[in-house]
């Protein structure tokens, strides 16, 4: 299993990155997909939820309006398209793939910082 983050770097406030996390060794379009981001010296949290077939979305109150999660199940990708980039958006981004039954499955890619800064 492997999911592979991509696309973080240093931006300015209001500024726009686009993340993507490839995905492979697993059934991708059973999963209902996440992007986690922690800030250094703070708790992991969720910042954007799409349902496995991607017709349900969930977003973090903060980045509601200035973020959108997408995926393509025949690519095996998510991605968190993220504008008007504010300096408390920075940390370290991880692409998270979760299915619910009778056990909950987590898989977890290493992460991509995203700094934003002038």
């Amino acid at each position: 299993v492997q999911l592979v983050e991509s696309g973080g770097g240093l931006v300015q406030p209001g500024g726009s990155l686009r993340l993507s996390c490839a995905a492979s060794g697993f059934t991708f379009s059973s999963y209902a997909m996440n992007w986690y981001r922690q800030a250094p010296g703070k708790e992991r949290e969720l910042v954007a939820h799409i349902s496995s077939a991607g017709g349900r979305t969930n977003y973090l109150d903060s980045v509601k309006g200035r973020f959108t999660i997408s995926r393509d199940n025949a690519k095996n990708t998510v991605n968190l398209q993220m504008s008007s980039l504010k300096p408390e958006d920075t940390g370290v981004y991880y692409c998270n793939a979760r299915r619910y039954s009778s056990q909950t499955t987590d898989y977890w890619g290493q992460g991509t910082q995203v700094t934003v800064s002038s």
